[in-house]
């Protein structure tokens, strides 16, 4: 969930506190874990994209990490080569595709990539996003473009590549990221908003027209998560981490009704792991919220 308005202490104003972090994230942050620990996904090729940092990099090696082969992609080949060869490291297996979502024919060729690599697709998670905090008399043609593009064109294409490729396998399961913010929101967000509020139409759709080829299509809903991305937009990208807890701290005690704290990017990966395995197979055309009750009291 994108949260516009100030993040209240450590001297910050005006900044933008809390997102769906569909892309930013901390190099380092995600623990890697032993692959074998839990194997819902030995033997299944799962597609990611926007994962070279935040939520899709955590959901990358959580997913290598029980045991799925991953094709992911994103725009930042020095980190994108950075997750494959820490997953690897691990004993996980996983491939980098550089692609940006904005780009069909990049979008087709990384999913057909994968696929050439793989063997096949069981599993796509659409996270890639990108987020802006401006009001609407503020933002330009421009922007709001390049968001909707991103956001909502970029899954679209996705799912074109893809559903040719679930219904060869015999179906599989589609995960797109929305936001907390598909039932909520809040000043300078109109057009984050309006893309992730379309999202779940998409995925709704989705899951009606394909549930005959036993495709599972959800959104994941995440809240505040601290990522890299919200860390830029709050202007602290310098500040010390100290700082930055301090501020964020204060912020979600005041906005995250229940938990009183910002969610991991693993915590959010462990979540669309769980909708994408077998145990959930009567989950389709939902949109679950993992939000730490940010929106039970909206």
């Amino acid at each position: 969930m994108f949260i516009g308005g100030a993040v209240v202490g450590a001297g910050v104003v005006g900044a933008a506190a809390g997102a769906l972090a569909a892309s930013g994230g901390t190099p380092g942050a995600q623990v890697v874990r032993v692959p074998g620990e839990r194997a819902r996904f030995t033997d299944k090729v799962v597609l990611i994209t926007g994962a070279t940092s935040g939520i899709g990099r955590a959901a990358a090696f959580a997913f290598a990490a029980e045991g799925a082969r991953v094709g992911f992609c994103g725009r930042r080949v020095e980190r994108g080569r950075q997750v494959e060869e820490a997953i690897r490291g691990a004993g996980g297996e996983a491939t980098y595709f550089e692609a940006d979502v904005r780009d069909p024919a990049a979008v087709t060729a990384f999913v057909d990539g994968v696929v050439e690599r793989y063997g096949k697709l069981d599993v796509a998670f659409n996270n890639a996003g990108i987020s802006i905090s401006a009001p609407l008399h503020e933002s330009s043609v421009e922007t709001w473009d390049d968001v909707q593009t991103t956001n909502v064109r970029g899954v679209w294409l996705a799912m074109q590549a893809e559903i040719p490729h679930l219904r060869a396998n015999g179906g599989g399961v589609i995960l797109v990221t929305s936001s907390a913010n598909a039932v909520g929101s809040r000043p300078n967000l109109g057009i984050y908003n309006s893309t992730k509020r379309a999202l779940v139409g998409l995925v709704q759709t989705a899951a009606l027209e394909y549930a005959a080829d036993n495709i599972r299509v959800n959104a994941i809903c995440p809240g505040a998560t601290d990522t890299e991305m919200i860390r830029r937009q709050a202007g602290m990208m310098e500040a010390p981490d100290a700082a930055w807890n301090a501020a964020v701290g204060v912020w979600a005690r005041q906005n995250v009704h229940a938990f009183r704290r910002l969610a991991s990017a693993d915590e959010m990966a462990q979540a669309a792991l769980s909708l994408c395995a077998d145990e959930m197979s009567y989950l389709t055309g939902s949109a679950v919220f993992v939000d730490g009750g940010m929106t039970a009291a909206l």
